[in-house]
């Protein structure tokens, strides 16, 4: 009989996500059951409220991302169940990741980088003019910690950066939109690092992807859910919208066929905290928020 405590494993692949010490540490189980203590889960998978009361021992959930919208936290809390998360330790990485996606989706690096693999720079000459991502007006939605860095990064490209988020900051100088079509309307590259869930749910909707314009860019970094993406996808073919750098969609894995085949548009499969140094990173603090709850010390990123 162990006497590590038990652990429902939610995360598909544990390895990716700097989960692979876990094992020795906890009890690892796949199926929920009686003696459960706690769970391991990502942002994506998340834990409902019918897992939740499969589970009549469960004490803590341990979210392996910053973002836990897929979590049913509301009940969690109300049968006294704590949720962590793994805030500030990813934070750097989907912020130079945003930054990436502008320049990528602005001078269409991985199309180009498909036109010499093809062999079209050889057939066809060089490939059409790309646009600048310099002096361009730069618009981030959410300026919370991921905003924020995304902003810091910006501000060599950029010859103004604005943001909307609910609350004004006042320890900033950017300029603050009062809604997001505005913000949309006034900007040239609107940035999308708002959390998600019901609140913000097609937050960018078609007043917003008309408002960016013809000449503008979407660039997604934080939830499918966020954006109205068959608006998206209409507004993208169509020439509504100029270009998008998209990191998140609604149904991952699941990608829009249509946006596949377009040239004005850059994809990524979820990929905002995947480098080695931050996935260690986010996967010892779900070990040391596990080992503190058992342990009788305080949570180091709880929720509440």
């Amino acid at each position: 009989m162990s006497d590590k405590q038990a652990v429902l494993m939610l995360v598909k692949r544990p390895e990716l996500w700097g989960l692979e010490q876990l094992g020795e540490h906890f009890d690892l189980r796949t199926v929920p059951g009686p003696g459960i203590r706690a769970v391991v889960t990502g942002g994506t998978e998340g834990i409902d409220a019918a897992t939740m009361d499969a589970l009549p021992d469960l004490e803590i959930i341990s979210v392996c991302a910053v973002g836990y919208d897929s979590t049913d936290v509301a009940h969690a809390r109300s049968r006294g169940i704590v949720v962590t998360n793994t805030p500030d330790v990813l934070t750097d990485d989907v912020a130079d990741l945003a930054i990436g996606l502008m320049l990528a989706t602005s001078r269409r690096i991985a199309q180009h980088d498909r036109y010499v693999r093809d062999g079209e720079w050889v057939s066809k000459g060089s490939p059409p003019l790309t646009r600048r991502m310099s002096g361009r007006r730069i618009g981030i939605l959410g300026l919370g910690r991921i905003g924020l860095a995304i902003a810091k990064r910006a501000e060599p490209f950029a010859t103004e950066i604005a943001y909307y988020s609910r609350n004004k900051r006042d320890d900033v100088s950017y300029r603050y939109a009062p809604d997001v079509v505005s913000l949309a309307a006034s900007v040239d590259i609107l940035v999308v690092a708002t959390s998600g869930g019901k609140d913000t749910a097609k937050l960018v909707d078609a007043a917003t992807i008309e408002a960016l314009g013809p000449d503008g860019m979407l660039v997604n970094i934080a939830r499918g859910s966020v954006i109205d993406e068959d608006t998206l996808v209409a507004a993208l073919a169509d020439g509504r919208l100029g270009s998008a750098g998209l990191d998140v969609f609604a149904d991952e894995p699941n990608v829009p066929q249509a946006l596949l085949s377009m040239q004005n548009v850059v994809l990524l499969p979820h990929q905002g905290s995947a480098t080695v140094e931050t996935r260690a990173v986010m996967g010892q603090l779900v070990i040391d928020n596990l080992d503190a709850h058992f342990s009788g010390r305080s949570l180091i990123t709880p929720l509440w």
